[in-house]
Order: structure tokens, then sequence, then C-alpha cells
């Protein structure tokens, strides 16, 4: 099926309406109805910082990290890693898991086994079992494999099946049979081939026909459609039907923290008595209660689809406040900080691998486009969408964010694990019409504030300008100073960095945080900036972005008590990577992993001296790999499966210590 000319908006306003969905349902998510009804009232709008809302959770910014967020748009990029292949099986998706989520820090909840199912099913995946073993009922209980996670995390493999209901239910299958079962698959079905079929479809009953056609007549998803369907045709109130929904499949009824039955009720009775508005559907789905925040977040990605990016914009300024920004958090740092545009882009090329077709690269691929309507890809100052750019009320600043920004630094959701997107030594290029103007970029200093760092002024045209040494710390915004009224056009970096990664001379804590903590400690109170501790298995601390591509990285790094300890370059995750190590059987490997380990080369190494550094360097260049170690030549090799990612200080079993990691073009 050729796919749909508004298909990039719609993917878009999908993309859209998930995030504004799990914002608005966020701070009161597992409120009962009666609750959301006394203390709130009806749910029209965002309601952070409401005085109602638990301390905690009233603290958080409006956009923030959740795992419906990270799930959805982490575990999607198992196509990518291979190859876009429609056989893609669920245990490929299982080895996505291993690669992107770092244990007890990211991607998803990690409330406990036989708690939480991502958390028991990660265990399982570490363990070496194979998906869809590690979801199965038969394996975690009825009770744990039907709770509601594999429903939340659906709605990228739908966007990526316009008008194909039957792929995306079968792509959903796998996807969600790799943590759960029964039920929660079915109802995972059921959203994804709604939001497929949504591309094409307008009606609500066709697409809800469409979609339970592909889930067995016998199951309780199914049947509780059914009911519902029939309590909306005979009951003009939502609420008398939420009512019924209570009495049939409530909480009460359903074991566990969050079943999928109750809340995949919720969003069915939300899309019929919305009447596929956005606005009184979302109204709904948030004062109906339970999970809030995921089913306001799959109801709003349906909607977005169905309705485009005009029927989000037809109710109250649902875009203004979070201006596209999205959390991703994962062991791929560089990912973390992005937007809806963004991850737009690679839903929609996701979609046209599958059809055969070439990607889509908004104005020659630019990072900050402006391409899709009224989007404004995280920026803010005086700035507003005008016809493809960015239009500058100048004079004035407008900038965007390259690394956690200031008000998320102390949210209390869950954690952030993030690189930035840039670094000194890249080059900023943009192109500007109207005033006269600069690119800048402001960085954390000692104190965790930010300070601008400025570029040449320039009159309009194309910008080029190379971001400057940072002393370490990390390069949090980027964007233009314009004198006057200015035209934003694109807005982009290339280049491989010139940094070296350590405590800076003045301290802080942001330089730490942009390190993804894929170890079991890397604490800051040793004298040394990078002391790390893995217990068990490998550890990793992760830095850097897929789009680096041709460097060098060296590190000294002493090998303590520890049975591996190295450097890795064009690092994709936990399990995706090219590492130099030197090991204790008194050999140099240098190593390919990429769901499983391939020794590319290797060599004896006599001089492996205990609490001695060994200066190590790698250099990767097209399909080359050549290693030293203390400045010799060891280690060469041919090997084009990873084209591209960060670095990383690797320690197996034990603690290694490093003062400086360097990255060279």
């Amino acid at each position: 099926m050729p796919l749909p000319a508004d298909y990039a908006e719609r993917v878009y306003a999908g993309v859209l309406g998930k995030i504004i969905g799990v914002y608005l349902g966020r701070p009161f998510e597992q409120w009962t109805h009666r609750e959301i009804e006394e203390r709130l009232g009806e749910i029209g709008y965002y309601v952070t910082g409401h005085p109602a809302i638990e301390p905690a959770k009233r603290a958080n910014p409006l956009v923030l990290t959740d795992d419906d967020i990270s799930g959805t748009f982490t575990f999607l990029r198992a196509l990518a890693d291979h190859d876009f292949r429609r056989d893609l099986t669920p245990a490929d998706i299982g080895r996505t898991w291993l690669n992107y989520v770092v244990e007890e820090r990211s991607t998803h909840w990690w409330g406990g086994v036989g708690v939480s199912a991502e958390h028991t099913v990660f265990l399982r995946l570490k363990d070496g079992m194979q998906a869809p073993d590690t979801g199965s009922a038969a394996l975690n209980g009825k009770v744990l494999s039907e709770q509601i996670g594999a429903q939340i995390f659906i709605d990228g493999w739908a966007m990526a099946c316009p008008g194909d209901p039957d792929l995306a239910a079968d792509l959903a299958r796998r996807a969600a049979s790799v943590s759960h079962d029964g039920e929660a698959i079915h109802a995972s079905q059921v959203v994804a081939a709604m939001e497929a079929q949504a591309f094409v479809e307008d009606g609500l009953d066709a697409l809800i026909d469409g979609a339970v056609s592909l889930i067995p007549r016998d199951s309780v998803i199914f049947r509780a459609i059914d009911d519902i369907r029939g309590w909306h045709a005979g009951e003009p109130d939502w609420r008398r039907t939420r009512e019924r929904i209570e009495e049939r499949y409530g909480y009460d009824r359903y074991r566990g923290i969050c079943h999928v039955v109750p809340n995949h009720a919720l969003i069915m009775l939300a899309v019929l008595y919305g009447e596929g508005d956005f606005q009184r559907s979302l109204t709904i789905v948030n004062t109906a209660g339970w999970d809030t925040d995921c089913n306001s977040g799959n109801v709003g990605c349906l909607l977005g689809i169905r309705n485009g990016v005009a029927g989000i914009d037809a109710g109250p300024d649902w875009r203004g406040p979070v201006a596209d920004r999205m959390y991703l958090s994962s062991a791929d740092g560089g990912r973390a900080i992005t937007d809806a545009a963004t991850e737009a882009v690679h839903v929609v090329n996701a979609a046209r691998a599958l059809a055969g077709e070439p990607p889509w690269a908004p104005k020659g691929g630019a990072r900050m486009h402006f391409a899709l309507p009224g989007s404004v890809q995280g920026f803010e100052g005086p700035v507003e969408h005008a016809d493809g750019a960015l239009a500058v009320r100048g004079p004035g600043i407008a900038v965007t964010p390259t690394f956690i920004p200031p008000e998320a630094i102390g949210m209390t959701a869950y954690e952030l694990q993030a690189s930035p997107t840039l670094y000194p030594g890249q080059t900023v290029r943009a192109r500007v019409d109207g005033a006269a103007c600069r690119l800048l970029v402001r960085v954390y200093d000692s104190a965790d504030e930010l300070v601008t760092l400025r570029g040449p002024e320039a009159t309009a045209g194309e910008l080029a300008w190379r971001v400057p040494d940072t002393g370490g710390q990390p390069v949090a915004q980027v964007g233009i100073e314009a004198s006057g009224p200015a035209r934003l056009d694109w807005l982009t970096w290339d280049g491989a960095p010139d940094v070296t990664l350590t405590r800076p001379a003045g301290g802080g804590h942001m330089w730490r945080r942009a390190w993804v903590h894929g170890v079991d400690r890397f604490d800051p109170h040793w004298p040394e900036p990078f002391r790390l501790v893995q217990n068990r298995g490998r550890g990793l601390l992760i830095h850097g972005t897929r789009e680096w591509t041709d460097y060098e990285v060296r590190a000294a790094v002493v090998p303590e008590t520890v049975a591996a300890a190295g450097i890795a370059a064009r690092v994709q995750g936990m399990r995706r990577y090219y590492a130099l190590l030197l090991c204790d059987d008194r050999a140099v490997r240098l190593v390919r992993e990429l769901d499983g380990t391939t020794t590319l080369a290797e060599a004896l190494f006599t001089r492996r001296d205990y609490a001695e550094p060994h200066q190590l360097g790698l250099r990767v260049t097209g399909s080359r790999l050549r290693a030293t170690v203390d400045g010799e030549v060891v280690l060469e090799a041919s090997d084009g499966e990873l084209d591209g990612g960060g670095v990383a200080l690797v320690c197996d079993e034990g603690c290694l210590t490093c003062d400086a990691v360097t990255v060279r073009p």
C-alpha cells in the first residue's frame, strides 16, 4: 500500500498526541475517578503545579521523562537495528531491550520482580532466556503477564504501518510478547490496528470493527469492547457507562498493580463518547481515572493520527507549553534530548524502509528543519512557527536544548539517562534571513548555571561556527541571537567532536550527568574523575551520539582488580560497540559486541601492571579499526557492522579508574 500523501504530518500529529496525553495525565496517574472529580474537577487542560497534586509531582516540569514515551520510541528501534526486516522476531525485539535499557535506571518502571512485568522480563532476558518465552503467562503467571505495559509501548509500531492494520497488529503481537501475554497482547493489537487504519479511515466504528476482527472473539478484550459499544448506544452519559465498566471490569476484578483490561476499557470509553474530538476524548479518559497517563497517551496518539495537527489545534493551546519537547531515557544517551518532529522523521523513515522507499530528509537532513506544520522543535524565546521556518521576533535569543535543561535537573520522574547532542569541535550551521545575527551555545558552569558562548556576528544567509572548547562542561543549548526580526530556515551541526571529557576545573555536577550510567557504581566522592565498579558481568559508562562516525578515542585506564578494562567506540547501547580490552588472561583484544561477542584481533599483553595506567587508543575510520596501547599499534582489523556511535569506558567485574577520556577527529 502506498504511503498516504499527508503521512509525515499525521505521524507528527500522532507523536504530539502521545506526548500531550502523557504530560496531561501524569500528575494524577492511578487516582480514582472520584479523587479526580473531587480534587481537580473535570480535566480540560494541564494541571501541573495544581495544589491538589502531591508535592513531588507538583515540582516536576510539564515536559518530563516517562516510561510511556521512552519505551514507545526506544523499542521501535528494533526495526532499524535489524535492517527493517518484515520478519522481525520477538527474540530480535528482546535483544533490543537488552541493548537500550540500562538496568534499574532507564526506559521503564523498575518495580521489582513479580510486580513490574518489565523488570521481571528484563532479568529473564539478561539471564539468556529468549522472547516470547520471557513474557509468557506460563512462566510469569496470568496476572503479571496481563499488566498494561505492552499496550502503552505500542503506538510506534502502528505509526510505522499506515493503512495496514494487519501488519500493525502482527508487529504489536511480536513486540508485546517480549514482556506480556494473553489479554495484554489482544489489547495492544486493538490499539495498534486502530491507529494504523486511522491514517486512511475516519469512521470510529469502522476502526473498532477492523481492530476487533483481529483478536479472538472469546477474549475478555473483545467482550469488554462489545459491552462498551452496547452501553454507549443506549446511554448518552459517559459517567454512567464508566460506572458499568467499573462494576464489570474494574480494578477490584483484576489483580496486579495496573491490569490492562480496566484501562483498555477506559480507552474505548473515551474514543466512543469523545466522538473523535481530541479535546473531549482526552477530557473523558483523564477524568475517568486509573492509569491516566498511559490511557491518555494512547488516545492522544490515535486521535492525533486520525485528526491531524488541525484536530489538536482546534482546542486549547496544547502545543505551546510543550514546544515539541520530549525525553527518551535509554543507553543511547545522544538520542535522549529530542522533539516530536525529530521522532516523527524516525517513524516516517521506518515506514518508508518497510515500503521499500528512500528515507525522508527534510531540508537536506537538517536537525532543526521546521518542515512539519507548527513545529518549533524545542525552541524557546521570542519565536513562532512561520510557513516552514522559525520566526524570531528580534532583537532576542532563540535556543533549543541539546542536553538536560535547567528545569529538568531536579525532576522526580523517571531517571533521565542522557548525553549532549552537540560538542566542542563540531560545526553549527544555519540559514537565517532578515536581521544580522550570530550563532551561540549555552554551557553549564561550575555552579551548574548556564553561561553563553557566542560566535561572530554575521549578516543574514548561511552561518557556520565551530563550537569552542568548554573545559569539559556539557553544551546544554544551541541557537541564534538576532539583532532584529529574523527567519531561521534550518539549523544543524556535524563533524567529529574535539573534546576532553573529565571533571572540569571548577567542578559542578552536570558533567557527570552527561554520562549514561551503565555500571554498578560511578560515585562522585572519589579523587579520580572516573572510578567505575562493576560487581557482575560487564558495565559501560557511555558518552556521545550515534552521529559520531570517524574519530579516535583515548584514555589512560588503570585496570585495578578487574577481569577486563578498556575503552569503546561507535557505542550504540549496552550491547552494540567496538572495544579495546586489557584482559586478565594477559591478552589485549579488539572485539565487536553486536548481540554477541566477536574477537576481531588479539595479542599477548605482558605489561598489565596492577594499579598502573595504560594509555589506550582506538581509531575508527570507515571500516578500519586501529588500536594502540601505550603509544604502540598493537591491533588492526576491518569491520563494517557498526558505522557510528559514542564512546565508553568498559569494566568487567571489578574496578577501573581513569582521569580523562579524549575524543578527536
